[in-house]
C-alpha cells in the first residue's frame, strides 16, 4: 500500500483525535472524507512515546478493518490499554508523538535467511505464544538478524533461541511508517 501525504496527515490527525477523546472519556471521532487508498483493509500499529520513551504500542497484525477505522480503533487503545503502561492522563496528551505502521500481509518462512533486518517485523508463534516486533525495532537499536529473532522469541515469552525449533513459526511482513512532525515549542 502506497499513502500518500494526504493520507498519512489524514491518519494522524484521526489518531490524535481518537486519543484525545478516548482518554477525556468522549466517543470516537467520525471518519472525515478521505482516499480509496484508507478503505482498505491493512493491519497497523499505533506506538506512542512520550519524551523519546514508549508509552504504548498497539495494533491488528491482520487486515480485518478498513486503515482508517483500525488507526482510529488501536490509538486509544495504545493509549489506554497498553497492559505495559499506566493510562495516559488528559495532561500527557501534548507530549505524545504518534508513529503509525501500516502493515503489509504477513508471510511465512521456511529460512531465516530471508528476513531483511530494517525492511522487515517479525512475528514468531509456538503454540499459543506469540510475539511481535515491528521493522523499524531492529533499526533503531542497531540489531543484526539473530539479535531481532532472540529479541521477538523474548517478546514472544519464548525461549532465546526459540526461532531454532521447528515448531516455531515464523512471519515477516514490511511496514509503511510515518509519524508527527516534531512541533517546535
Amino acid at each position: 500500500m502506497r499513502l500518500t501525504d494526504d493520507d498519512k496527515l489524514l491518519l494522524l490527525d484521526i489518531a490524535r483525535k481518537a486519543i484525545e477523546r478516548a482518554v477525556q472519556g468522549q466517543s470516537q471521532p467520525e471518519i472525515p472524507q478521505h482516499s480509496e487508498a484508507l478503505d482498505q483493509p491493512c493491519g497497523a500499529f499505533v506506538t506512542l512515546t512520550e519524551k523519546g520513551e514508549l508509552r504504548g504500542c498497539i495494533g491488528y497484525t491482520e487486515a480485518v478493518l478498513p486503515l482508517i477505522e483500525t488507526v482510529r480503533d488501536v490509538a486509544p487503545r495504545s493509549a489506554l490499554e497498553d497492559p505495559r503502561f499506566a493510562s495516559v492522563e488528559p495532561e500527557e496528551i501534548g507530549d505524545l508523538e504518534i508513529e503509525i505502521s501500516a502493515l503489509s500481509p504477513m508471510r511465512q518462512i521456511a529460512d531465516i535467511d530471508e528476513i531483511v533486518v530494517g525492511t522487515h517485523g517479525i512475528m514468531m508463534q509456538q503454540g499459543y505464544s506469540k510475539g511481535l516486533l515491528l521493522p523499524q525495532v531492529a533499526t533503531e537499536y542497531n540489531w543484526d538478524r539473530d539479535t531481532f529473532l532472540r529479541q521477538t522469541a523474548r517478546k514472544a515469552g519464548l525461549p532465546y533461541d526459540a526461532w531454532k525449533n521447528p515448531m516455531t513459526k515464523i512471519f515477516i511482513f514490511s511496514a509503511e511508517v510515518f509519524h508527527e512532525q516534531k512541533k517546535k515549542r
